[in-house]
């Protein structure tokens, strides 16, 4: 489903096309995706860069769409991965005071929004991959999204809780979106906090428990 197709939806479900309404349908799919978002952790939510420490700097500067990590790691010359430990900046503060204590990275802690505290101070200029968390760009302004094409349900009835809610419907309607959004998000964290991390080899395909025969 892209995004035509979705704003289409909402309309139809809401039965109504009044311009303002229309113009407010960007605002229900963008809070309806951050909700999503902040729920399950999908694929799409997850991306990788690699750069560099700076040699003497104990700071790291984070991307600008950074918004909570998954892992930081020291890439050695033989691309062999080293994970840093998060940690408080307390910690990193008392373990390595100044600047001046360097080696290879250990230790990382959020020091600002953007920043990284690293320690102890890198003593070279170590590559270095950080995995985040991110918002992906919105199917409002890309057109099409993972959600889009993979799980619209939720995307559809996260927006519409939105949309009568805006309409300032009554409470059962609002309850009733807000229960499809439920059961749509469940079979989503089904897959991305199941089954996209599992493995058939090692924990066995996913199976029923068929009730025995009554005695």
């Amino acid at each position: 489903m892209n995004y035509t197709q979705l704003s289409q939806t909402i309309q139809d479900y809401a039965e109504t096309d009044e311009q303002l309404f229309v113009d407010n349908i960007p605002n229900f799919v963008q809070f309806a995706e951050e909700r999503i978002y902040n729920a399950v952790q999908i694929p799409a939510i997850r991306k990788n860069q690699i750069g560099n420490f700076t040699a003497g700097d104990h700071y790291l500067a984070l991307p600008d769409d950074y918004l909570a990590s998954f892992s930081l790691a020291v890439i050695d010359a033989d691309g062999n991965y080293e994970y840093l430990l998060d940690k408080d900046v307390n910690f990193i503060r008392q373990s390595y005071p100044t600047a001046n204590d360097q080696g290879v990275p250990r230790y990382y802690a959020q020091f600002k929004p953007y920043t990284y505290l690293i320690g102890p101070t890198p003593d070279d200029s170590y590559q270095v991959e950080l995995h985040y968390y991110y918002y992906p760009e919105s199917i409002v302004t890309a057109g099409t999204s993972w959600l889009g094409d993979n799980f619209e349900t939720a995307l559809v009835y996260g927006a519409l809780r939105e949309a009568v809610i805006f309409q300032k419907g009554e409470q059962d309607m609002v309850a009733y979106y807000e229960q499809k959004y439920q059961e749509s998000l469940a079979l989503l964290k089904d897959l991305g906090d199941g089954k996209d991390r599992r493995s058939a080899y090692r924990d066995g395909q996913l199976r029923m428990p068929i009730p025995g025969p009554v005695r």
